[in-house]
């Protein structure tokens, strides 16, 4: 399969009569390289000034200096109060009862020393330790951003600092108020640093009951209350332990309890989204953004419709997108939400009748698939603004990810004409897709994927959904491009490519560029954990050129090639049984056959006048 397959151009560079688009991988067609004006601050004319930098709203920015200095202010008072605490338990009030009772408490926790309870205080002491909340922290946060559907960065930085924050405040109390440790036989190493207050119980705190609320908020499961009440008692019993194996006094763990507890309050009114200070915009956005607007010199106003994922674009982003479009001279933008039965071609259908001269789409994959479906071939320009998990066609278009700056990005852009792909099968009718098709492995893993699972551990389902793939048999098909022979071939999955990156920068079809006027097809047959190897190391190289396919297409003959390429304009696959098959990430039921073809320059999307 070599000769009948269109080439990009006669280099080999991959690419054909374009202007260096977005995504390449040595970058030398940006602006500003080509007259020498790199690292200028200019476009690629000499004299003209730069776009201004996406996302940098007036209408934004405006409040956080100000909640910043608010946090650091109650951070501040938090401080001052535990301390203050601190200060009265070892003056004027120690010879006050409960004071004068914490003694005898002790003494009589030590008394009640067994075998067993000195085993489980150990336990429930070492989840207080700082290396055990510094690894759990880190752990946690990991997985708030890399595990969920949608990455929760709000959700990790609420914890993070959170569990810091204590940290500090536990260092200026200790350094603020001495107090001795009880007079009973300590059964850890004593550390430097005074009795008040008790940093393992603090940290405790931090991190177990900022766990609770974030399962309690975020979770929908039925077992996030059972969850949560465990989450809660940890801190306690770490106090518990500390008191038995006489460490702290109980106001000791008492001031604990409140830094930690203080810490979560002052940053979950920072940075949770539901209570966001820092968030919210300030009262007087709107005209920030208004006045903003009025001081643009620019040509007249289109008529904009946002169309809206509700499931993945919350109503602070919402908001937040209105202060945008409003500072860009849109206001009252009507968004208009897709639903299950809707995922958007409808509503997109509606607004142009409507009069609609430019569309914003705020979704995933699947959502950016059904605006552009509808979109192909009328001329109207799209702003991207990915909210979804993979986002690939704005990750392979070097859109920023987070939805104010990517859509400040777009309506200060220019329109740049981008190909789609245009597949049809058994079962389904023809529609359009923007960055991936495929059969095989990749559908199977989509498709077994319950939304439970997705919803409960994000891109890990799909990865656990593929492992139960692989014991599957692979298939048989034929494939003929551009009217050529067919081709006879075995395949755990193929893949049909308008863009060739995907998460994590994994690069499946390296070569596949989305407006180069052809698809590529991938067709991956590793044979074992070496063919799986081999495979992942061709991918690497053909990366690492951002080159067009030279010494990874497959042979004619595809025996022991564990992934092969190549370009088409038109490509007719059929199975020889019935195989699970997916269009930008959505199934679309088992078939025998998939027919696909370029339609260069169909979409037309509005990108910084950078990104060219």
């Amino acid at each position: 399969m070599n000769t009948s397959v269109p080439a990009r151009d006669a280099s080999g560079s991959g690419v054909t009569g374009r202007s260096g688009g977005p995504g390449e991988a040595d970058g030398s067609s940006r602006s500003g390289e080509a007259d020498g004006n790199s690292g200028s601050g200019r476009s690629g004319r000499r004299g003209t000034p730069a776009p201004r930098r996406p996302g940098r709203s007036p209408a934004l920015s405006t409040g956080i200096p100000r909640e910043a200095a608010r946090i650091g202010a109650f951070a501040v008072c938090q401080a001052a109060v535990v301390a203050g605490f601190g200060l009265l338990i070892t003056g004027p009030a120690r010879e006050l009862w409960p004071m004068t009772a914490e003694d005898a408490a002790v003494q009589a926790l030590e008394d009640a020393r067994t075998a067993t309870l000195d085993t489980a205080s150990s336990i429930a002491s070492a989840l207080g330790d700082t290396s055990t909340v510094v690894g759990l922290t880190l752990l946690a946060c990991l997985a708030l951003v890399l595990v969920p559907r949608l990455p929760r960065w709000r959700e990790a930085a609420f914890l993070a600092v959170a569990v810091s924050l204590q940290s500090a405040v536990f260092v200026l109390i200790t350094a603020s108020v001495d107090r001795t440790r009880p007079d009973v036989e300590r059964m850890d190493d004593s550390p430097p640093t005074s009795s008040y207050t008790s940093g393992h119980t603090g940290a405790a705190t931090a991190l177990y009951a900022g766990l609770a609320v974030l399962v309690l908020s975020r979770v929908r499961a039925p077992w996030r209350k059972p969850l949560a009440a465990l989450l809660l008692l940890l801190p306690l019993l770490v106090g518990l332990a500390r008191l038995y194996r006489g460490m702290h006094h109980p106001t000791d763990v008492a001031g604990g309890l409140a830094n930690g507890a203080l810490s979560l309050l002052v940053l979950g009114r920072a940075v949770l989204p539901e209570h966001s200070w820092a968030g919210r915009p300030p009262a007087d956005a709107l005209d920030i953004a208004v006045a903003a607007a009025d001081q643009r010199t620019a040509p007249a106003r289109k008529q904009v419709t946002v169309i809206v994922n509700p499931t993945v674009t919350d109503r602070a982003t919402q908001e937040q997108l209105r202060l945008v479009l409003a500072q860009h001279g849109h206001r009252d933008t009507p968004f208009v939400d897709t639903t299950a039965e809707d995922t958007g071609g409808g509503q997109t259908a509606e607004a142009l009748r409507a009069g609609a001269e430019l569309i914003v789409v705020c979704g995933g994959d699947g959502t950016v698939r059904a605006v552009a479906d509808t979109l192909a071939g009328t001329g109207v320009p799209l702003v991207l603004v990915p909210s979804g998990t993979g986002n690939l066609l704005a990750r392979n278009l070097d859109l920023p990810l987070r939805p104010a700056e990517a859509l400040a990005a777009g309506l200060t852009g220019e329109p740049r004409v981008l190909d789609l792909g245009r597949i049809e099968g058994d079962g389904f009718p023809s529609v359009h897709f923007t960055a991936m098709a495929g059969a095989g492995l990749d559908a199977a893993m989509l498709e077994e994927t319950s939304d439970r699972a997705k919803s409960v551990l994000g891109w890990p389902a799909y990865v656990l959904a593929g492992a139960k793939g692989l014991r599957a048999p692979r298939m048989r098909l034929t494939v003929r491009l551009d009217g050529g022979p067919e081709l006879r071939r075995t395949a755990r999955m193929v893949l049909l490519a308008n863009i060739g990156t995907v998460q994590a920068g994994a690069a499946p079809v390296p070569a596949a560029k989305p407006d180069d006027g052809l698809l590529d097809l991938a067709v991956f047959d590793p044979r074992g954990a070496g063919g799986w190897l081999r495979a992942a190391g061709m991918l690497l190289r053909a990366k690492g050129r951002g080159a067009g396919g030279e010494g990874v297409t497959g042979t004619d003959a595809g025996d022991g090639v564990p992934v092969e390429f190549h370009t088409f304009r038109r490509a007719e696959l059929t199975f020889a049984g019935p195989q699970p098959r997916e269009i930008d990430g959505d199934p679309v039921g088992p078939g025998l056959r998939l027919t696909a073809e370029v339609r260069p320059g169909a979409l037309t999307v509005m990108l910084p006048a950078g990104e060219r």
